[in-house]
């Protein structure tokens, strides 16, 4: 490994080696892990291939803050494993950690605890030409050409399939209080509070997650209680089913619409009672996609019929 994002062959490792093996180099090849994160309506012709990448937690470097951990582990597991060290990191709860990275969804701490994207510091993945390619590194580097876990990160595994990464986890608080503010500008919870993990609101109702310090984290309630009716330690909303993202500034719009949300103020991802209008990308960004999806599979045999920029 040299620069970052560089596209290297990966040093050789009797497991990954063998799911290279198995991904082959010819005919369509889909990958699944609990298939909880597929795309809604992706059907599979009867001659693809199903393969799945291999699990287990490679090792954890608490001190480090760096876990090593194979695609088709659960993130329950995961979730598991860096608690017993007190840390954590930003993959959304449920399915595999291959399947989180595929999609590139955050949890809904995205505040607190980062994008997904950004934690994935090193990838190992099969490409289209059954080669283990290894790209990233374990620290923060100047980029040469493709930077490979964040390009990976979010693609629906169309450019490669990843089977191991380096993830880069963060501590534990010591609190945290999940919190409710009844009629109170969701804009102006936002402001007032200090590097909140998460601020939910549905039209009516805003919810928050401050953590750390517990004194810092009573202060930070005794702000919000200058608003309106405060309920500390709540359950967090009940997401709607259809997942969206508009502009931060442009959630206030969804009052009008007549149907049920939630939107994570500050990051505009919004979850919706029904479908909203898909709009579509700037022509470029099509193109710079399927430019890039040509360059790693020019046959277009892996998860044949994704395409993540529509």
């Amino acid at each position: 490994m040299t620069e970052a994002g560089q596209h290297v062959l990966a040093n050789h490792d009797p497991v990954l080696d063998d799911f290279a093996s198995e991904v082959g180099v010819e005919d369509p090849v889909a990958i699944a892990g609990s298939r909880s994160r597929w795309p809604s309506g992706w059907q599979l012709d009867a001659d693809v291939r199903v393969v799945s990448a291999p699990s287990g937690i490679v090792i954890h470097q608490p001190e480090e803050m760096l876990v090593t951990v194979r695609a088709g582990t659960s993130v329950d597991e995961l979730t598991a494993a860096l608690a017993e060290a007190g840390q954590r990191c930003p993959l959304p709860p449920g399915g595999t950690v291959g399947g989180a990275i595929a999609v590139g969804h955050n949890c809904i701490q995205r505040l607190g605890r980062g994008s997904v994207r950004d934690s994935v510091m090193q990838v190992r993945y099969v490409s289209a030409d059954g080669r283990l390619v290894a790209g990233g590194g374990p620290v923060v580097k100047n980029v040469s050409g493709f930077n490979l876990p964040k390009l990976l990160t979010g693609s629906l595994g169309t450019l490669g399939f990843v089977c191991e990464v380096i993830l880069r986890t963060n501590p534990i608080p010591v609190r945290s209080v999940v919190a409710s503010v009844a009629d109170a500008d969701p804009f102006v919870v936002f402001d007032l509070l200090y590097r909140p993990s998460m601020v939910l609101w549905d039209g009516v109702t805003t919810w928050v997650e401050l953590e750390g310090h517990p004194d810092d984290v009573d202060s930070q309630l005794g702000l919000l209680k200058g608003l309106g009716q405060v309920t500390a330690d709540v359950d967090l909303p009940e997401l709607e089913p259809n997942r969206h993202s508009i502009a931060p500034g442009d959630v206030k719009s969804l009052l009008g619409a007549g149907a049920r949300f939630v939107a994570s103020i500050g990051v505009g991802t919004v979850w919706t009672e029904t479908a909203r209008p898909h709009t579509p990308l700037d022509t470029q960004v099509i193109e710079l996609s399927r430019r890039v999806k040509d360059e790693f599979d020019p046959t277009g045999r892996l998860n044949p019929g994704l395409k993540p920029w529509t």
